[in-house]
């Protein structure tokens, strides 16, 4: 067992250990590790424009960054969140544009 804290262990610590633990164990360690099924690459893209759509544009700033480390390009990312913009609302979709523009620029 590595002692380096996962994301959400530093974000959450011990405030909510079953959370953590849910997030840890069964969303990434489990739901993400399905690559038979979908690619991390193609579960990025799905998780960016489903945040955008639902307005959770804070989560982006970790799954932007996921989704590079995963395969997708700036302009991919770009173009899912423009995409989305007709579906979700042009509002989330400029924050979640702002939000990139900010993160691409580091």
């Amino acid at each position: 067992m590595s002692d380096e804290q996962t994301p959400m262990q530093k974000m959450m610590g011990d405030f909510a250990p079953t959370f953590v633990e849910l997030t840890d164990e069964v969303l990434f360690g489990r739901v993400w590790a399905r690559t038979d099924e979908l690619s991390p690459r193609d579960r990025s893209l799905v998780t960016i424009t489903s945040l955008v759509s639902t307005g959770s544009i804070e989560q982006l700033g970790a799954h932007i960054p996921m989704g590079l480390a995963n395969g997708l390009t700036e302009d991919e990312i770009k173009e899912a969140i423009t995409h989305v913009a007709f579906y979700a609302g042009w509002p989330r979709a400029v924050s979640a544009l702002t939000l990139a523009q900010q993160l691409f620029a580091k």
